[in-house]
């Protein structure tokens, strides 16, 4: 049974209070315990306008993550701040439904003095490209570009260069990329012997690199990722929505079957943010953030990341807080996350961890150095004894300096902690405003149906070149010897122009059988 201490019974109590003690607005986290069976009546909480300070949700599978996330974007919700969400496991989606009370419910709530009350919120539901519940997100391979897609398609430094290489080359030809079929007809022509003098004039790609590009772009289409990329795009602009009655919208991107494409996953979530900070106007320090971004399985990020694409995600999340967005990853470990990034952080909610392994051993000690200065014995010892839904805090305080660490109790989430009902999904996503704008796709003429017109006229060309050669000279006896190919007939079997006969076909086909993409 847990037992109750004011703030003046005990000098840990005495010590964390005053550094939760903020005048302006804030989140209500839970509150601070003692030792495993003792709470106070101390409040643990997040300053509002320190949530574009970014933060970190961290801790072993099963401990309580994502109700956390839940309780973070209820409450930034109604105050009126517009949350975006990853759906990963498929139980933040019953955000929309008021909870139900139960036992466990009720004990934790009044633990922490918490005034529970059954409530749902604001949902917009997405997809990428549609595969799920929820309006389809897509995005150009244009606006994507290399950088990201190396990532998500684990090429090397060389071949991230090439590929930068190739989409420079599409720019300057006037060949848009939308989509991968795009990208993947460009590669094929230069990779042809039609396109070999352009391939030569690019300098830094050869043709080999250019043949690993085209056969990962291959493997990757062939495991659905067509369907994330072309138009309409979606402008990031429309996760900033507020309703009438001033709650926040929460964005929620739902990611199925994670484990087949989670570089992925991770890269799109990782565009999204890229395109705010692109687009949004500088605000600087602000009351509350305009945004605040939830990175679900952030390791999934930064796992064989490049150099170069582990700067960018730095720089990112350094500059974007002054766009008024904010950022928070959610992972199993503090060392999931790059040093660089983890020292922007300035809220930390860290659960339980497991020391089974040496590795997960060293992993500990490092998150402990990671923390300023405690007021318990073995902060460690804590970390490995936290219950389900407690969790060591520190945040920034409404000076932007470091709260003291806080042993919590979390509050529990007011909406349904499970999946929402799927009618209820389906109907909820049909009535969104961007259904009408996002449901449908646009194949406006782009790379690939440019480079198959371009064959086909200089197929038409040279075929006319050799009729009128025909008409002027004089006709002679063919010889025994096997004929020689037309300069017509040479264009039709080139490479590239059965590329483009097999790609007319199979577009044919997929239009009329509405197997495209969706």
């Amino acid at each position: 049974m847990t037992r109750f201490h004011a703030v003046t019974q005990n000098p840990i109590a005495a010590a964390v209070a005053p550094g939760y003690d903020f005048t302006g607005p804030a989140l209500e986290l839970g509150g601070l315990m003692l030792d495993p069976t003792e709470l106070s009546d101390v409040h643990i909480k997040i300053p509002l306008g320190m949530l574009n300070r970014h933060g970190l949700v961290a801790g072993a599978t099963g401990t309580g993550k994502t109700k956390t996330l839940q309780l973070l974007a209820e409450q930034l919700s109604t105050h009126g701040v517009p949350v975006f969400v990853a759906d990963i496991k498929g139980d933040l989606s019953g955000m929309s439904t008021p909870g139900v009370e139960d036992d466990k419910i009720k004990a934790r709530a009044t633990s922490v003095g918490q005034a529970w009350e059954a409530e749902g919120f604001p949902v917009t539901y997405y997809a990428l490209g549609g595969q799920g519940t929820g309006i389809p997100l897509r995005v150009t391979m244009t606006s994507f570009g290399p950088v990201l897609l190396s990532k998500v398609l684990g090429l090397n430094d060389t071949q991230e260069s090439s590929l930068g290489l190739v989409f420079h080359y599409a720019d300057q030809a006037g060949l848009p990329l939308l989509d991968l079929k795009d990208l993947r007809a460009v590669v094929h022509y230069l990779t042809s012997d039609d396109g070999k003098g352009d391939l030569e004039e690019l300098g830094g790609l050869s043709s080999a690199t250019a043949g690993v590009i085209l056969r990962e772009l291959i493997a990757f289409e062939s495991q659905g990722a067509d369907a994330f990329f072309g138009e309409p795009e979606f402008e990031s602009s429309d996760l900033l929505q507020v309703g009438v009655d001033g709650c926040g919208t929460v964005s929620m991107l739902e990611l199925p079957n994670l484990q087949d494409r989670p570089a992925l996953f991770s890269t799109f979530l990782m565009w999204l943010l890229a395109d705010l900070f692109h687009d949004l106007p500088e605000v600087g320090d602000v009351e509350k953030p305009k945004l605040v971004f939830f990175f679900d399985e952030a390791h999934l990020l930064f796992d064989d990341a490049s150099k170069a694409f582990l700067d960018q995600i730095a720089q990112t999340v350094r500059l974007i807080r002054s766009k008024g967005v904010g950022v928070f990853f959610v992972t199993q470990s503090p060392t999931d996350v790059p040093d660089d990034v983890l020292a922007q952080l300035g809220s930390r909610i860290q659960h339980q961890l497991r020391a089974a392994t040496p590795n997960d051993v060293k992993a500990l000690k490092q998150t402990v150095n990671t923390y300023p200065t405690s007021s318990y014995d073995d902060l460690g010892k804590v970390i490995l004894s936290l219950g389900i839904g407690e969790a060591i805090v520190t945040v920034m305080n409404e000076r932007g300096a470091p709260t003291p660490v806080a042993w919590t109790r979390l509050r529990a989430p007011e909406s349904l902690m499970g999946p929402a009902d799927p009618a209820a999904m389906d109907a909820a996503v049909k009535a969104a405003p961007g259904w009408a704008t996002y449901s449908q796709v646009v194949d406006r003429e782009s790379a690939s149906e440019k480079l198959a017109a371009r064959m086909q006229a200089g197929a038409e060309k040279a075929a006319a070149e050799e009729r009128a050669k025909g008409a002027t000279e004089p006709a002679r006896k063919p010889k025994a010897a096997k004929p020689q190919d037309t300069t017509f007939e040479k264009v039709v079997k080139s490479s590239t122009f059965k590329y483009a006969v097999r790609y007319a076909a199979r577009e044919a086909v997929r239009g009329m059988f509405g197997i495209g993409r969706r």
